[in-house]
């Protein structure tokens, strides 16, 4: 380990001498970063990666802030780091991983996730929008080496409106049961038939948005995996979702817990002895949970995310409902003023992140209700923790070998 740890430090040195921070371009910097190796060291060397440990990103990071180094911006595509990443590492091509690896990464080109539905939401599985096969002829025999179309409606579609492609489930044989007749692609937010409306939230942003797909022309060169195995494929993005929003590497008192932590060290006059036991135990079970994802993170090593990513995206829905709770109670009256985003104007604003410890008590008690719907509402992770982490009987399920075509909706 103590190898690999001064080859990383080597690399980064050598990055430095020859890109150095101040004087280089941040999207240079960026590029010449994902090139050395030094972008997701996990990942294979010449995808950004060396094969090293998930754990030595680490190593890499710090030293690059310690140079004053530029970051990707992370909180901006998440999507693309989190799920779109993964998922293509896992299940693209070689031309795939080379032609959207990089980009992605650098945070040239944004993503979004295109899975939810009006009418498929936690049945995921039930999913409407359908991919028709277009031969180069124009016939609808095949989609091998021609095109899709696809049509219907997604819903909830997370920064949408910045994004410059989407990864897409859509159903391409109807006659088989639900799980079996979906196929995975790629979408391009800027073809001809892709429609984004924004969608208001309880905060009055619209972070969320709605997407019409009418006939949008997808080349099957931009399909991952094969066609009918869209569900599995869909699994990988699902897991690495989960481990994304509440599993991410963070420091002692990161995240929600540090925002109320400081507020109560700097303001003495909020305190009182029945909040500082309320204060407390949430700071124990955050810290709990921020061990938990740390060892998740330390199993991810040896393969890709499993079904325990469900518990710690469980954790970090509750605590950050019950902290923002906690701390609108602990600020008072302060807690009814809304502060606005960049913008000025919350009600027509539109955010290209879905970063929101930075903003004030208000906000952030209002926008983590949302968070035990995002990624998987809390009672889908409940059974999945159930079920295939503690070994308990599935639910009874009616449908699973009905044909799509042949279910009630």
């Amino acid at each position: 380990m103590e190898e690999v740890s001064q080859m990383l430090l080597e690399r980064v040195r050598t990055l430095l001498a020859e890109h150095d921070p101040a004087a280089t371009a941040r999207l240079d910097f960026l590029r010449a970063q994902f090139d050395a190796g030094l972008a997701w060291v996990h990942f294979p060397v010449g995808l950004g990666g060396l094969d090293a440990p998930r754990e030595d990103q680490r190593i890499v990071d710090e030293a690059l802030a310690a140079a004053g180094a530029p970051t990707n911006e992370p909180d901006r595509i998440g999507i693309g780091l989190g799920m779109a990443a993964p998922t293509i590492l896992v299940h693209g091509t070689d031309e795939q991983r080379r032609r959207f690896l990089r980009p992605l990464w650098t945070g040239e080109e944004v993503w979004c996730q295109l899975f939810s539905e009006p009418g498929a939401g936690s049945d995921l599985a039930g999913l409407a929008t359908r991919a028709v096969p277009q031969r180069p002829d124009g016939s609808g025999d095949s989609g091998d080496s021609g095109d899709w179309l696809v049509t219907g409606q997604k819903v909830w579609t997370s920064i949408a409106h910045e994004a410059r492609w989407g990864i897409l489930i859509a159903r391409t044989d109807p006659n088989v049961p639900k799980h079996k007749g979906l196929t995975y692609f790629v979408c391009d937010m800027t073809a001809p038939g892709v429609q984004v409306r924004p969608l208001r939230q309880l905060t009055g942003e619209a972070e969320f948005n709605e997407v019409f797909l009418s006939e949008v022309r997808i080349p099957d060169a931009l399909r991952l995996g094969p066609v009918g195995a869209g569900w599995a494929v869909a699994q990988t993005t699902l897991m690495n979702e989960r481990v994304a929003i509440g599993g991410g590497a963070r420091p002692r008192e990161g995240g929600m817990i540090g925002v109320v932590a400081r507020e109560w060290r700097e303001r003495p006059g909020l305190r009182t002895p029945a909040a500082h036991d309320a204060l407390l135990e949430l700071w124990v079970q955050s810290e709990a949970a921020r061990l938990t994802a740390a060892r998740l993170r330390q199993q991810l090593a040896a393969g890709a995310p499993g079904p325990e990513g469900s518990a710690v995206k469980l954790a970090f829905a509750r605590l950050n409902q019950e902290i923002s709770g906690f701390e609108l109670d602990l600020v008072g009256e302060e807690g009814l003023r809304y502060d606005s985003w960049s913008t000025g104007d919350w009600a027509t604003a539109r955010p290209n992140s879905a970063n929101f410890t930075g903003r004030g008590a208000g906000y952030r008690y209002l926008r983590s209700k949302g968070n035990s719907i995002e990624g998987g509402t809390s009672e889908i992770l409940r059974n999945i923790v159930a079920e295939r982490v503690l070994g308990l009987p599935p639910e009874i399920r009616v449908d699973k070998d009905v044909p799509w075509k042949d279910l009630s909706r």
